[in-house]
């Protein structure tokens, strides 16, 4: 059984940081949402796979930094959406505190760092050395996703430290529609931008678009290179190991993902609906993730997510 339950009834309790006997419910698995299409098709995916194993679950929308409160207050019990290094502020001190365990990094080939169009690229603005060199030509301004974002954060830094000579820049944040609004404006009248761009994400499908190069690795190591981490609460992770080993092997392609993030955030198909496309295409790939997984009874997991496709 899968419940799901409004921002409006969660709000106040995790908000405060206090334990709602309505979610310390140890027979439930509560996910944490924030409103990200991959993270929303993901959960979903995960849900729909542990039903038939006897798993209940619920999904909670909340922001992401009502999520780790609630991981720590065990209002919350799984997180899918861990991008990391982006949120080692909020992650790093629960996990030595020992309120969040890792299972491991869900998506292969995950980066975040500044981007710019193909044609830019074309002309010789490639890395982010090149950006001052024509400060002019982008008016000295970085198109970010939401003000208190850990992309936000990254790069007010490089501006407080003049990192790259972005001293004098300043991050116009808006929203992550705002945002790609503006790129896809841009890009269509061939004018300068820069952007904070991920993957996965739907802008690699559907935009010309060109990762800069940073040796500096503001963005994390390896030009922005990233782990999106499965966590669980660790109370939690201890009293189910059979989800941890669920986690353990539940993992996709970036491509993958940014499929399913173009499916629901773009064409707005329902997520339930996108990720029960995925399963039924993709047998082969859920057979691999249930390698040695059990039901809540002991039975090999496959045969009963099988016989639910």
């Amino acid at each position: 059984m899968r419940l799901s339950l409004t921002p409006a009834l969660l709000s106040l309790p995790l908000t405060l940081g206090l334990a709602s006997p309505a979610l310390a419910d140890e027979a439930v698995l509560d996910f944490g949402v924030p409103a990200w299409p991959g993270i929303a098709v993901k959960t979903e995916i995960a849900q729909q796979l542990l039903a038939p194993l006897g798993y209940e679950t619920r999904t909670h929308e909340l922001g992401l930094q009502v999520v780790y409160q609630g991981l720590e207050t065990g209002d919350i019990d799984a997180f899918l959406g861990g991008w990391m290094p982006a949120q080692a502020n909020m992650y790093t001190p629960r996990e030595a505190s020992g309120a969040v365990v890792k299972v491991a990094n869900n998506v292969d080939g995950a980066r975040m760092t500044l981007v710019v169009p193909d044609y830019l690229y074309a002309q010789g603005i490639r890395s982010f050395a090149d950006l001052d060199d024509h400060r002019e030509l982008f008016d000295g301004e970085i198109h970010g996703f939401g003000a208190g974002s850990a992309a936000s954060e990254v790069l007010h830094e490089a501006i407080d430290d003049d990192t790259w000579g972005l001293g004098d820049w300043q991050v116009m944040d808006t929203s992550v529609v705002g945002m790609l609004g503006a790129a896809r404006s841009a890009i269509d009248r061939e004018e300068p931008i820069v952007w904070v761009g991920w993957t996965p994400h739907w802008m690699n499908l559907e935009l010309p678009m060109h990762y800069l190069d940073d040796p500096k690795d503001l963005f994390g190591e390896n030009n922005g290179e990233t782990d999106v981490l499965n966590m669980l609460r660790s109370d939690y992770a201890d009293a189910h190991p059979g989800l941890v080993d669920f986690f353990e092997q539940f993992t996709f392609a970036a491509e993958e993902q940014s499929w399913m993030i173009n499916e629901f955030g773009q064409k707005k198909r329902d997520a339930e609906a996108v990720a029960r496309q995925w399963l039924h295409e993709h047998p082969e790939r859920v057979e691999a993730m249930l390698e040695g997984v059990t039901t809540l009874d002991g039975k090999p997991a496959w045969p009963a997510v099988e016989a639910s496709l």
